[in-house]
């Protein structure tokens, strides 16, 4: 077996350059060659995936949610793929914590040396994938327009600070989802559809399934079209601090579980993917059931 060793050298204030020799001694003990590969830019993960994963039993990659994303866009429908071995060292490691992979080096290269395969679902928007988020609306650009030395310095609280300042400038969006069920249409201060445990590092459904072949999507109205509200700022306030569950029965809380969707959308509007820009305007929208493996504990 041969493994790809992808690494962020700026995630995780360096702590994966710190433990380069650890990391690549260590893998050197389950597969027989072991061929590291250090990205420069964004979507570089993405092109040296798609360059040589054909000759790789296993892609580890060392990075956050979004090198993560860059890899299963490299892979994703693609046949004889390679599992996927993690190390996170992002700042709010979303995947990590739902697939219970410690965001401790040696633990989690431990993981990769005696854990076990787990099929994971990822989704679809137009021609792009994506593992475990898709949102739009409020706070929605705050993980990719936040600076990396707030990042560096200030965690996850540089992603909250960033969304204060737009609170007040991010305007609604005007949404019509359709689905299987039936429509959802009107005016929204947020769209989220999750795959996932946590968000952000909020943890949002502890009872979060995935690989079911459905994702959970949440829709928090604004009563005006043109403005967000306060009582819809602290609708989206509370449901990241207090989780699906809690919020599920509320009033102006729309909770769908589906497999696909259509979503027609602000021509302006732009969607985050996995702490990624997306792309803006309508999309379409859908589950691919076990289409990854990853190694978990």
């Amino acid at each position: 077996m041969k493994c790809m060793f992808v690494y962020n050298p700026n995630s995780g204030r360096g702590k994966i350059v710190k433990n380069l020799n650890y990391i690549i001694s260590n893998l050197s003990k389950k597969y027989e060659a072991v061929d590291v590969f250090e990205t420069h830019y964004k979507g570089h993960a993405k092109e040296i995936c798609e360059r040589e994963y054909k000759n790789y039993s296993t892609i580890v990659v060392a990075g956050g949610d979004g090198t993560l994303n860059e890899v299963i866009n490299a892979i994703a429908e693609k046949e004889n793929k390679p599992n996927i071995g993690y190390i996170p060292a992002g700042t709010a490691n979303d995947v990590a914590h739902s697939l219970k992979i410690s965001r401790n080096v040696k633990r989690a290269v431990k993981t990769i040396l005696n854990g076990k395969p787990f099929k994971h679902d990822i989704y679809k928007v137009n021609d792009k994938y994506g593992i475990y988020v898709c949102t739009s609306g409020l706070f929605t650009e705050a993980s990719y327009a936040t600076s990396q030395k707030d990042k560096k310095n200030l965690g996850k609280l540089a992603y909250f600070l960033h969304g204060v300042k737009k609170i007040f400038t991010t305007k609604p969006v005007n949404i019509k989802l359709t689905y299987d069920g039936g429509v959802v249409e009107g005016a929204y201060a947020i769209l989220i559809l999750i795959n996932s445990t946590n968000v952000a590092g909020f943890r949002i459904n502890r009872h979060a399934v995935l690989d079911d072949g459905f994702v959970d999507a949440i829709l928090i109205e604004t009563p005006r079209k043109k403005k967000i509200t306060f009582f819809s700022l602290l609708s989206v306030l509370r449901f990241f601090m207090f989780g699906l569950n809690y919020n599920k029965n509320r009033k102006g809380f729309t909770y769908l579980k589906l497999s696909h969707c259509d979503v027609s959308i602000n021509s302006k509007a732009g969607i985050n993917m996995d702490g990624e820009r997306g792309s803006k305007g309508p999309f379409k929208f859908r589950v691919l059931e076990k289409e990854v493996e990853i190694i978990v504990p």
